[in-house]
């Protein structure tokens, strides 16, 4: 096992042009099945747009060139996206004679993008700029790359002008604009709380990564930046510090040998809640949980009953404590970022990967033993309070 602080610096990212863009199909398909690819016509679908956009940017950060995504609900409702990455590839594709830019927002492509190990980062299927570019009224894309700046437009998803070559500049990075097609979408109001709360999220999943929020319907700017990761985001989901059992919240994270597989969990309990368990895969939320769910609560349940045992606290004849007891008033957050994820639904709502179950079961055994062995205190606290919460558990 190998441990990392930084999932995102792989070997060979560096090459992101467009002959990595798998062509399937056009944009025409998802403007007669939206719902098929963001879920509904509904608020959820729209928000989805964003995601989708914004997911690219998140993965130019873990691909380690990229540290800020600035997003901006625009005076007529679109949204515009803009990120300090490399920049959307702009050259002409063979045998297509279409710019690696036009590709991307013009045909359905699907597959882990070249840039970052842990593919689609937060999109609902990696499928991305193509659904956004085909159900917005209108787009506009500008590339700062290659010592220039390039943009070109779009009209529900099909190209108004040729990709533009403007003047130079040392900028680098992407930024879209695009309006939702009120054709398509029920409601085009976008809600700024509700944009705030998932880019929280996604700053809280990826340390080190600033993304600002500006609402221009009057002005109401927000910046979530959290170097402390998950941490914080526990911290965040226990408000109340009198009730907390020990502090600071427990955390730790691990990259497997081969690369394929990150963990990062942070846990902490309280007396006031019946628990609360946050699941991610590659930095969306698994609602239904899956594989890393079940890996976790195993193994936090087994490795109680074993320190427990280990320091006398259980005796032989002792039955094991449930696990309704172990997590009562735990609040955690386990995300897992995967090479090749897969998931059950076209929202990502439950994780499938068994080798994610396997390894965040190992990950928890040897990390949080370790912990509680070098912190005999708050393991003493921890287990006293799993212990009084074990008398209104089946034992």
């Amino acid at each position: 096992m190998t441990e990392s602080g930084n999932p995102s610096q792989p070997a060979n990212v560096n090459e992101y042009t467009g002959s990595h863009i798998q062509v399937l199909e056009g944009h025409e398909a998802i403007r007669r099945r939206p719902g098929m690819y963001v879920g509904s016509t509904g608020e959820r679908g729209l928000h989805h747009l964003v995601y989708e956009v914004v997911s690219y940017a998140v993965d130019e950060h873990q691909a380690g060139h990229a540290d800020a995504i600035d997003v901006t609900i625009t005076a007529d409702g679109g949204i515009r996206v803009a990120d300090n990455g490399r920049g959307l590839p702009v050259e002409v594709e063979e045998p297509t004679g279409k710019s690696a830019v036009e590709l991307e927002l013009t045909e359905l492509s699907f597959g882990s993008r070249p840039h970052t190990r842990y593919g689609v980062s937060g999109g609902l299927s990696g499928l991305g700029l193509c659904v956004v570019n085909a159900l917005s009224s209108r787009l506009m894309v500008e590339v700062h790359r290659d010592g220039r700046r390039w943009t070109q437009e779009y009209e529900k998803g099909a190209p108004v002008t040729p990709l533009t070559r403007n003047e130079e500049t040392s900028d680098h990075g992407t930024t879209i604009t695009f309006l939702p097609d009120a054709d398509i979408f029920e409601i085009t109001r976008y809600s700024f709380a509700t944009l705030s709360e998932r880019f929280q999220e996604l700053a809280f999943l990826n340390g080190g990564l600033a993304i600002s929020l500006t609402d221009e319907r009057p002005e109401r700017p927000v910046r979530h930046h959290h170097a402390d990761g998950l941490r914080a985001f526990v911290t965040r989901l226990n408000p109340h510090p009198v009730s907390l059992v020990h502090s600071p919240a427990i955390s730790f994270e691990s990259e497997n040998e081969d690369q394929t597989v990150f963990v990062q969990v942070a846990m902490q309990w309280n007396t006031w809640s019946p628990g609360e368990l946050h699941s991610f895969a590659n930095s969306t939320r698994t609602l239904e949980g899956g594989a890393h769910e079940v890996g976790f609560r195993t193994a936090l349940t087994d490795l109680v009953n074993d320190y427990a045992r280990r320091q006398g606290q259980l005796s032989a004849d002792d039955e094991d404590i449930t696990a309704g007891a172990v997590h009562e008033g735990l609040t955690a957050v386990v995300s897992v970022k995967l090479a090749h994820p897969v998931f059950e639904g076209a929202t990502k709502t439950k994780l499938r990967n068994p080798e994610a179950g396997a390894y965040v079961q190992e990950v928890v055994r040897e990390h949080l033993t370790d912990w509680l062995d070098h912190n005999p205190n708050e393991a003493a606290s921890i287990i006293r309070h799993i212990f009084n919460a074990s008398t209104g558990h089946a034992r």
